[in-house]
């Protein structure tokens, strides 16, 4: 007999007050005890709300309308309170800066136990115990606020894991990780799940990163409601994630390509389970016929950056000799582990920091002596952070700001904002406040007030953290498309798929040093490489090695080229 589930939905819909149209709208969901749970859907999708009713922010946090009826662990969840819940409900957030609480890691981690009146020694001995278990207990003495994206996600897992809830709920945990610590949450919260039998849920956009490890349903929702509860296979062999906007595994996407016809029974959700009997023969026909690209006329060196040194504390340095060239219309990634230097050196690129050693030349000029807004005029930087870029109240006022210091006449500035706003899905929130926004959508909001300004050199750190597949994009597509036009873009990103599919060449940081400068394929099938700069081989090259393909990376190349033409063939 099967267990009564521990979360029910019932004809379950929400409305939050400030919205004209319902959020969730009929929702019927069991999930049941040891259950793990993927939820994905497009940003704005409401599948973020579903987690907030889960874990008691809706109602008790976020008011709104509620029909239908929301059961955990028998509890009408409405008729409960929120400390209730949380006893129940352990999340750890998107945004980790809004879960800290402590001065110390240690003092965030022991939050919990502290407000339960742990006895100290026992409070010690786990919050050491579980602080191992993430990696995170050399860091225990450290401000929060001092670490890297991954070192915040980690102690805020260590934060929920420390008190016995029943249901683990992950709100985009792999929103601000490098992809090889991105890899390890995955398996550390697969390892959790195993040793306690917790019902385990997980809201991610990176779908194939999520099943590096097993997963029991996936649930889409879209517009509200679940369209889909599935097995990882019946998804991935279904046209549902493409119709969605969401990204399916890349390996999928090669053996589509390929015009292999992929179903249910070939288990397709992990490259360890597919059969591979039917796919050699039409992959290795498919990788042979595609024909090499053209080479490329040689550009001149529009940013050159030469044994560039800085440190924060005058003691250790964040940047170490860097030294590269960047050539005008170039489109690359700059990747390496959290702590790398990367934002670092974005930050020395437009003077909000100042090197101690070195040069940067604009073309032959050297900028190193220019204004933060001297340089803006010739470099724009989107930051990881949103909530550190966004100034203004309304959307529209926040994308016009920059023209509008820059005294463009008004009837111009509405032209470039509605135009930027439709390239980045936000056309139908104009005249909201970007206080309704999710995470995504702010993050698509800092992008456009920068796009708008037009700059010879944008810099995108983090450009796809918190975007569903098809804003992703809708936003790759105009940088590729203003690329074309002769804009260069540096892309700071821990998004392997984005390295692979859009920028020919990467450069990768490790301890503030550059590592390599070399082909996007190269770096993705260099096992070396990737495990110096905490990276994670493609699935591209693990499919290519199953194949029996001799040069896997190679095959990897031959699939961006690929891909590339087919892009380029749909927008013509």
């Amino acid at each position: 007999m099967r267990q009564k589930p521990i979360i029910e939905f019932i004809d379950y819909s929400f409305q939050y007050f400030s919205q004209a149209e319902p959020t969730l709208e009929d929702i019927n969901l069991k999930i049941y005890p040891g259950e793990k749970i993927l939820i994905v859907g497009p940003s704005g999708s409401g599948k973020s709300t579903l987690g907030h009713c889960i874990n008691g922010l809706i109602p008790f946090a976020y008011e709104g309308e509620i029909k239908g009826t929301l059961k955990i662990k028998d509890l009408i969840a409405k008729e409960q309170d929120i400390f209730l819940l949380s006893k129940i409900v352990g999340t750890v957030l998107q945004d980790s800066d809004g879960q800290f609480v402590g001065l110390t890691v240690g003092e965030d981690i022991a939050f919990a136990l502290e407000n339960d009146n742990v006895n100290i020694h026992k409070m010690h001995d786990t919050v050491r115990k579980v602080a191992e278990m993430v990696d995170m207990d050399k860091l225990l003495k450290s401000s929060p606020f001092e670490l890297s994206g991954g070192q915040k996600q980690r102690t805020s897992l260590a934060g929920v894991m420390v008190d016995d809830v029943d249901v683990l709920l992950f709100d985009e945990p792999l929103a601000n990780l490098d992809p090889a610590t991105g890899k390890t949450a995955i398996e550390i919260i697969d390892d959790i799940h195993k040793r306690t039998n917790k019902t385990v849920l997980i809201i991610e956009h990176r779908l194939e990163d999520v099943l590096h490890r097993d997963v029991d349903r996936i649930i889409v929702i879209a517009d509200g409601r679940i369209i889909a509860d599935m097995t990882p296979d019946e998804l991935v062999s279904s046209s549902i994630l493409f119709e969605n906007g969401i990204r399916e595994p890349l390996y999928i996407t090669a053996l589509k390509y390929a015009g292999i016809n992929v179903h249910k029974d070939m288990h397709p959700s992990h490259l360890d389970t597919l059969k591979m009997d039917t796919v050699i023969q039409p992959l290795t026909s498919w990788y042979k016929r595609i024909e090499k690209p053209q080479k490329q006329d040689e550009k001149p060196n529009i940013l050159k950056v030469e044994n560039l040194t800085f440190s924060y504390d005058g003691k250790r340095n964040i940047l170490d000799d860097v030294t590269f060239d960047i050539y005008e219309g170039d489109m690359i990634s700059i990747v390496g582990k959290n702590g790398a230097g990367k934002s670092t050196l974005a930050k020395v690129l437009c003077g909000f920091e100042n090197q101690d050693l070195g040069n940067i030349y604009y073309y032959s000029e050297n900028i190193k002596d220019k204004s933060i807004k001297e340089r803006a005029e010739i470099i724009g930087l989107v930051m990881q952070n949103p909530n550190q870029m966004i100034s203004k109240s309304l959307i529209y006022d926040e994308i016009a700001l920059g023209l509008r210091l820059r005294n463009v006449p008004e009837e111009e500035i509405k032209e470039r904002v509605e135009k930027v706003l439709e390239v980045c899905g936000l056309s139908p929130f104009i005249d909201w406040p970007i206080s309704a926004l999710s995470y995504g959508q702010k993050k698509r909001v800092t992008i456009a007030s920068i796009l708008v300004l037009e700059p010879k050199i944008i810099i995108l750190d983090e450009p796809t953290a918190g975007q569903d597949y098809h804003h992703y994009t809708e936003i790759m597509k105009f940088l590729e498309k203003i690329n074309k036009m002769g804009v260069t873009i540096i892309m700071i990103t821990h998004d392997m798929h984005l390295m692979l599919e859009y920028t020919p060449r990467a450069i990768v940081l490790l301890d503030g040093k550059v590592i390599a400068d070399t082909k996007a394929s190269i770096v993705l099938t260099d096992t070396d490489l990737v495990s110096k700069a905490n990276l994670k081989e493609t699935s591209l090259y693990y499919l290519a090695e199953k194949a029996k393909i001799e040069d896997g990376t190679l095959f990897v190349q031959r699939f961006i080229d690929y891909e590339k033409g087919v892009r380029e063939t749909n927008e013509d």
